[in-house]
């Protein structure tokens, strides 16, 4: 029955990873998937290794966080793990469904705590100590990336010049016995520099993914000791265990990995092209603030809401970028007032000089429905609101009323 019970949980498992990968696919490589920078294929590669590895590294601090401090071990049996992660799954499974990349750890947290409510035996010194996070973090975000805007953002967007192009800027070159990749003809210099910088930071908000969202798939597997079968590997001349843990962060790669490599299509494409024209200048200060936000965090053992953050930066980026048509002391004085817009990301082509402080007019600015697809943003922001709320309240009822899980 054990057995059962275990092989349940690690393919309800794998179906929760398996969506991780597709929500969080799009919002690391969506931008350079919608720039023509990098092909869905190739963003499904590099997404499964940089996820792994920061689930390796850094991942088994927000696994001992949802694993054994919201809810004591007592409560979180084997059938428990199987119930939460159904939950935490389907939800994901309906933000991909529509295309949207849900916040994965608001999900798996929630799922969570439902169990924590249903039982009373939620910790909510901890749960406290997560919700102020998730309040302080995008305040973080929004403010760094103010000043960013305000500073130094039209600086970046003129030296680094990221466009997006019609056609893939990297082709492989099978005229040789071993193929090669290559530039597109025509590409210049810093045009290629501006690809490798979008990629690389696409790697690193993969990275910041797997730190924080390993958690979400194998938690509760984890918490509940299910996995705990020491392997000794040897590999290079060295020798390690692997055990509860680190099988653990094994599945939630591989899972990743076939959700990177399959529904993963539909969160690009929304990433990428959809919702936002958001210059890739833009993009790129955005993921680096945030994956940096959210890898700072899950090094502590914080889940964070990645989805959120970069909202949040990106409304800080596009505030700080159109205050620039005043300067501090016509603010104090009252002589001059500001048109705040998101929009003002889109004030100047990639490559072209801004104005400095000041002698930019207001009317200059485009609104923000200039950047955004309104329709689109709107449904983005219902769905990823919804989707945790359907995991808390159906894991609480189910713990609560159904008695196959014993509570």
């Amino acid at each position: 029955m054990t057995e059962t019970l275990l092989a349940i949980g690690i393919i309800v498992a794998l179906f929760v990873g398996y969506n991780i990968g597709g929500a969080t696919t799009g919002v690391s490589f969506g931008p350079a998937v919608g720039a023509n920078v990098v092909s869905m294929l190739g963003a499904a590669i590099l997404m499964s290794f940089f996820f792994f590895l920061g689930g390796w590294i850094i991942g088994p601090e927000v696994v001992s966080t949802l694993g054994d401090d919201l809810v004591p071990r007592e409560y979180l049996t084997l059938e428990a793990g199987i119930g939460i992660l159904f939950f935490i799954g389907l939800a994901l499974f309906l933000g991909n469904l529509f295309g949207v990349p849900a916040s994965t750890s608001m999900t798996a947290v929630g799922a969570i705590a439902g169990l924590g409510m249903a039982t009373g035996s939620l910790d909510w010194a901890t749960m406290g100590e997560i919700v102020s996070w998730w309040i302080v973090a995008p305040i973080v975000a929004f403010w760094v990336s103010g000043v960013i805007g305000r500073y130094f953002y039209p600086r970046l967007n003129a030296w680094v010049a990221i466009s997006r192009r019609e056609t893939q800027l990297w082709r492989v070159d099978r005229t040789g016995a071993i193929p090669r990749i290559r530039a597109a003809d025509g590409s210049d210099r810093r045009e290629i520099t501006g690809s490798l910088i979008v990629v690389g930071i696409g790697c690193y908000m993969a990275f910041s993914s797997g730190a924080s969202n390993v958690a979400n798939a194998v938690a509760p597997l984890v918490g509940a000791g299910a996995l705990d079968y020491p392997t000794e590997v040897s590999l290079a001349g060295l020798s390690t265990t692997i055990g509860n843990m680190e099988w653990g962060v094994i599945i939630a790669g591989v899972a990743v990995t076939i959700g990177a490599f399959t529904i993963a299509r539909r969160t690009l494409a929304t990433m990428g092209n959809d919702i936002t024209n958001l210059p890739l200048t833009a993009a790129v200060v955005v993921m680096t603030v945030s994956a940096t936000i959210v890898t700072l965090l899950s090094a502590i053992g914080i889940p964070v809401q990645l989805v959120v953050v970069s909202t949040m930066s990106i409304i800080g980026l596009g505030w700080g970028r159109a205050t620039r048509t005043t300067t501090v002391s016509e603010v104090v004085r009252g002589r001059k007032e500001t048109r705040v817009s998101v929009g003002a990301l889109t004030a100047e082509e990639e490559g072209e000089p801004a104005p400095p402080i000041g002698e930019e007019e207001p009317a200059d600015i485009p609104k923000a429905s200039d950047l955004f697809d309104p329709s689109t943003t709107a449904r983005v922001i219902l769905i990823q609101n919804f989707v945790p709320l359907l995991a808390t309240v159906g894991a609480f009822l189910t713990f609560r009323f159904v008695p196959i899980f014993g509570f």
